[in-house]
């Protein structure tokens, strides 16, 4: 993975994308040292939002199991709704 000063990507900014979009570049934005963001390609961002979809579906299907459901009833009265 490349390690670019966010400095030097701001400059370079049009670069820097088409090293991204098209080289499929993995890019650590750093400040004093110090790693601040990430600049990825699409496909790394969807892959992301996948595995925190799955994780999320099995942590609400845990909880679930553990604590059971509540009828939306409950719910909206319990919300003086």
């Amino acid at each position: 993975m490349t390690r670019l000063r966010a400095s030097k990507a701001r400059q370079e900014f049009a670069d820097t994308l088409n090293r991204v979009v098209y080289g499929g570049e993995r890019i650590v934005l750093a400040r004093r040292g110090r790693d601040l963001a990430a600049i990825v390609p699409m496909n790394d961002l969807e892959l992301i939002r996948a595995i925190e979809d799955r994780v999320d579906l099995r942590k609400a299907r845990r909880a679930l199991k553990e604590k059971g459901s509540v009828p939306w009833k409950k719910v909206k009265a319990d919300l003086g709704l």
